[in-house]
């Protein structure tokens, strides 16, 4: 282990933890439902045994079933007030476990912020029991100066308070008493890092005992290896998988080089049940930050090559179709999934139904069909899915819904509305081997709740935009249907379009809820805000309140035109800024607009899209005020700019 930065006394002795001894676990948890994920009770089976008695300290209630999955698992469950993070909890089950606390040779303090068993326990506890140390921690973290929280000072060296192991000596010690009868309060995640979690090691080796690290961290250079290293701690037989790598800020992880999807890979290689973990993602991550996080886009490929012909899903199509004149080429799409299916097609009025009619009386039906006339077409595909089609998709048995609708967006330009169906259509009914393929992942994955296009962006500004007026109403609607799925702040993870494949269970939380044409509105009501566009955006958070998650599909020709023009556009917009993505978003954040924002961003902005030779002088100039830059932002940029631009005729002009 590393050494300490303060050393005031001499070393003091240690022992190998004794051969029969017993263990203690304090798990603190965290569910803001007041249930419990899945992953924790798996964690809690599997450390049982290694631990004699197992505590569980609560941050806040526990639903009924909350409390029965801890029990299951646990000699105690414990709820408390959310106050004081998981340390506060820490310090709850020490006070409860009181003098009781001298039977143990080792207690373990763990929370809920990781996935584990992923690598074997055994051989980490072989190893740790063998050395003669104080306490033990599972991963580290490097010393960072100046301190990132505090900005001054420095960041201590420490071992992570996420699992944290401390033997008989040190528990008994005046100075363990101490230190947690005095443990300050934390109001803050700040105040639980820089009041606890970086003072601890420090604090504890200062006094002369000894720590150490099961997994070192690889290199000085790296902060939190536990997040940023994840995939190679695991290969290095590390048992715990820190969920933070999937929630994290996705510019941050690019900036880093992580990708999570090697992450997953690597804990599905080594046995995790990705089901578990993927559940508690899709309940407890912005959809659209995990879609990136885990990289939940499939290139899928144009060759059959994993379908399961002897295990097929019950399957129904449901097709809205106003423009009647494009019914037949739907239909022929719809005839690209693989065996038998049923099909719904909802339209309009009589006349429509009649002209669908005729068209599949030309055709072979691969099941049952029905054709159903709205009682309004209020909402249009919105409302007879969520009414007209309401029982089937509910009682109807049925493991796989196609929602496809003939789309022609006659208010935007040929163009944009061309390419909007044809990447809807496109990159979801494909050929019959690519079809064959998307429904192969749902054969995979049971707990894959939906898959649809990626967000459209060639000929839509939808970039960074794609809520429109439609975030706060549905803030409000999934309130009110019980979706807890934290919201994605900038764009929604959506079917634009609103064609997807989905599991009709994944759906329950839209369909439980019987709407009505009323709630959708007139024609009127047919824009952003309205119910029918709020409703658009809501199936992948729906699913994920029930443990589904999405993944979004493409075929191979479609990326290929849409990364080169996403990289395109990036570039140019890049190309304003200096550093890297994740730092020209927070500096672009940062400056809100030009007459308010930082003038080193609106110098360098005109620099490199007007005067380039300019750039070096704007470099040194800033460099020369940097001591005053906060005096400075508050003046007008112009007159900024003039104090520091040398004036005609002076040296370097």
């Amino acid at each position: 282990m590393k050494t300490a930065e303060l050393t005031t006394f001499p070393t003091r002795d240690a022992e190998r933890f004794p051969d029969g001894g017993r263990r203690l676990l304090i798990y603190v948890v965290y569910d803001r439902r007041g249930e419990v994920e899945d992953y924790v009770p798996y964690a809690l089976k599997d450390l049982r045994r290694f631990c004699d008695t197992i505590l569980v300290i609560s941050n806040g209630a526990l639903t009924v079933a909350g409390r029965v999955a801890l029990e299951s698992v646990a000699d105690e469950v414990i709820e408390r007030d959310n106050s004081g993070f998981d340390i506060w909890g820490y310090k709850h089950g020490l006070d409860h476990v009181g003098d009781a606390i001298s039977e143990f040779d080792e207690v373990i303090l763990a929370n809920d912020t990781w996935f584990g068993p992923v690598r074997p326990f055994d051989p980490v506890f072989e190893r740790m029991d063998r050395q003669e140390l104080h306490f033990w921690g599972m991963t580290d973290h490097v010393r960072v100066e100046p301190n990132p929280f505090t900005h001054r000072d420095y960041l201590a060296y420490h071992l992570q308070s996420y699992w944290l192991v401390a033997r008989k000596e040190l528990v008994a010690s005046t100075e363990w008493i101490d230190y947690w009868t005095d443990l300050p309060a934390m109001n803050a995640y700040e105040d639980a890092v820089v009041k606890h979690e970086a003072v601890f090691t420090e604090r504890f080796t200062s006094y002369g005992f000894v720590g150490e690290v099961a997994f070192p961290t690889i290199t000085d250079k790296i902060e939190n290896h536990a997040v940023l290293y994840a995939e190679q701690l695991l290969d290095a037989g590390c048992p715990t998988l820190k969920r933070r790598p999937f929630f994290q800020w996705p510019p941050y992880l690019d900036r880093l080089g992580v990708i999570g999807k090697w992450t997953l890979d690597a804990a599905a290689r080594y046995g995790y049940p990705m089901e578990i973990l993927m559940q508690d993602l899709a309940r407890n991550v912005e959809p659209r930050t995990l879609n990136a996080d885990a990289a939940l886009l499939n290139v899928i490929p144009e060759h059959d090559t994993s379908y399961d012909d002897t295990a097929p899903l019950r399957t129904l199509a449901i097709a809205h179709i106003y423009y009647v004149e494009l019914a037949s080429a739907m239909f022929d799409r719809l005839d690209y999934l693989p065996g038998e299916y049923d099909l719904i097609v909802t339209t309009a009025d009589e006349g429509r139904a009649e002209q669908i009619r005729a068209v599949l009386a030309t055709r072979s039906p691969r099941g049952a069909v029905d054709v159903r006339v709205v009682a309004s077409n209020d909402g249009r595909d919105q409302s007879a899915f969520l009414i007209t089609c309401r029982e089937e998709l509910l009682t109807g048995g049925y493991e796989l819904v196609v929602k496809i609708h003939s789309k022609k967006t006659p208010q935007d330009a040929f163009n944009p509305g061309r390419l909007f169906a044809r990447q809807q259509l496109g990159n979801l009914l494909s050929s019959s081997s690519y079809v064959a393929n998307v429904v192969a992942l749902f054969q995979r994955e049971p707990g894959l709740g939906l898959a649809y296009p990626p967000m459209v962006h060639i000929g839509y500004g939808t970039m960074g935009h794609a809520w429109w007026d439609n975030r706060p109403r549905f803030v409000e609607v999934a309130s009110e249907l019980g979706i807890r799925v934290p919201t994605d702040q900038l764009s929604p993870l959506a079917p634009f379009g609103s064609m997807y494949f989905a599991r009709p269970e994944a759906l329950r939380l839209l369909l439980d809820r019987e709407w009505s044409f009323e709630d959708f509105g007139g024609a009127e009501a047919y824009k952003d805000g309205g119910q029918a566009h709020v409703l658009e955006r809501m199936p992948s958070y729906a699913a994920g309140e029930l443990g589904y998650h999405t993944r979004t599909i493409a075929t191979p020709t479609y990326l290929a035109r849409s990364y080169t023009a996403l990289e395109y556009n990036l570039d140019q917009m890049s190309s304003t800024l200096m550093d890297t993505t994740m730092q020209q978003i927070e500096r672009m954040r940062a400056a809100g607009d030009f007459g308010e924002g930082r003038l080193e961003d609106f110098a360098y902005m005109y620099a490199r899209m007007n005067r380039p030779e300019l750039e070096p002088r704007f470099r040194a100039a800033f460099a020369r005020v940097a001591p005053w830059r906060r005096r400075l932002g508050k003046l007008r940029p112009s007159r900024i700019l003039r104090r520091l631009l040398p004036g005609p005729g002076s040296k370097g002009a």
